[in-house]
């Protein structure tokens, strides 16, 4: 029996990143960056006002004698001021202007500076007025005034490569002036089905049927973990059938996913029908639910390609351990694995022997001490492992040694985080 980090090694081994592709900023987000991004003007291009206010030169408003200072005398002083206005300068204004001396002029936000103006007195420390202003605090030069190449200078480095794309970065990409990036694309996810006795959510059930749960849930497993994913669904279990789809699937994806193709005879003739497409292993893994599991290369590429249970919940927890830390690697990601955190038990806990124990739990925090605490679903080692009802409500795993095979209550344990609902 190989032991789970064997198996592990084995698929990260294979992952492969798709090649970059540039898209436009606002389909960036979410991916990791594939080049250094280059700015090539500053920004703000022009100086240009912090805040709603008068543009005024300092030297005119006793800025150095006001500021930090409270005493009353001071505050008359700067109180004595005032100043004609002569105009407005709005946000987008293209027209050059110039402040002359012992004038204002009323600017918004983001509006140009006039020319000889070196701040900005913000409206608060004014009396408003709109043909003359009386100032009631100075300001010391370049107050309030954002001025060229303040945030980036030509030649900087906007956003890394291996950086994520998110709403910060989409800003400073459109901020200096780029409407495409070069971004690493989410990897190709295609989840198939197979066994006789599946049919699809929008038909009745028959004598022996049951719905096809694998493809539905794996597919929002890889949407989850970050893949493009292509739910085939339910795929015939006739050899000619199913290789044509899978050789179909293989040139389009980065992964492939069977369900239902382990175990039995059902994964023998799965294998013989994929025979000729590469060398799919089926393997006991020492791991609890989903030991059982077969893992491949197929194709002229090499796509990795899994077989996995039948029962939802082995083949949700397979996905987890082996594929999904696959997809997370291909969207470059540094560290794929979900965070562990150290819970304490509030019940006693048994796992199988001599396997590694990935049991639904749900993990909760302790308002007066800050403790991860950690409740498991359902019975443990294993007599539940086909509930899928209690994955649905478990927010983690807990992670049980293979050599461990009771835990008793207020025990520490390893515990990942699963994505959060709501």
């Amino acid at each position: 029996m190989r032991s789970v980090e064997e198996q592990q090694a084995r698929v990260s081994a294979a992952a492969v990143a798709p090649r970059p592709v540039r898209v436009a900023i606002a389909e960036a987000q979410g991916l990791m960056c594939a080049e250094e991004v280059i700015a090539e003007r500053p920004m703000p291009a022009f100086d240009q006002a912090a805040i709603d206010g008068y543009a005024v030169r300092s030297v005119d408003v006793f800025g150095a004698e006001a500021i930090g200072d409270s005493s009353e005398a001071a505050e008359r002083d700067a109180a004595a001021v005032t100043l004609p206005v002569l105009g407005t300068i709005e946000a987008g204004a293209r027209t050059p202007t110039r402040l002359q001396p012992k004038l204002a002029t009323r600017i918004q936000t983001g509006a140009p500076m006039p020319t000889l103006a070196d701040a900005v007195l913000p409206l608060r420390w004014t009396d408003g007025g709109s043909s003359r202003v009386r100032v009631l605090r100075g300001v010391r030069p370049g107050d309030y005034v954002r001025r060229i190449g303040d945030d980036v200078q030509p030649g900087d480095l906007a956003v890394r490569a291996g950086t994520v794309v998110g709403a910060a970065q989409v800003g400073l990409l459109a901020a200096v002036g780029r409407d495409r990036v070069l971004v690493h694309p989410r990897p190709r996810l295609s989840v198939l089905a197979v066994g006789g006795e599946l049919v699809d959510v929008t038909r009745t059930p028959g004598n022996g049927q049951v719905y096809d749960v694998d493809s539905y849930a794996l597919a929002a497993a890889g949407r989850d973990a970050g893949a493009e994913v292509n739910r085939v669904g339910i795929v015939s279990g006739e050899p000619r059938k199913l290789r044509e789809v899978v050789e179909g699937q293989l040139n389009r994806a980065e992964v492939v996913v069977i369900a239902g193709g382990v175990g039995g005879a059902a994964a023998d003739e799965v294998r013989a029908a994929l025979s000729d497409l590469g060398e799919i292993e089926v393997a006991r893994i020492a791991m609890h639910p989903g030991s059982v599991q077969g893992f491949g290369q197929l194709g002229p590429e090499g796509v990795p390609t899994f077989l996995l249970p039948t029962n939802p919940v082995s083949a949700l927890v397979v996905f987890e351990v082996m594929i999904r830390p696959l997809i997370r690697l291909s969207l470059g990601k540094r560290e794929p694995m979900r965070r562990m955190v150290r819970a304490r038990t509030l019940g006693p806990i048994s796992s199988m022997p001599a396997r590694k124990g990935y049991l639904r739990g749900q993990l909760m925090r302790d308002e007066q001490t800050d403790e991860y605490l950690v409740q498991v679903l359902g019975a443990t080692g294993g007599t539940s492992s086909h509930l899928l009802a209690t994955l649905a409500e478990a927010n983690c795993l807990v992670v049980v040694p293979e050599e461990v095979e009771q835990i008793a209550t207020g025990e520490i344990v390893d515990v990942a985080f699963l994505a959060q609902r709501g």
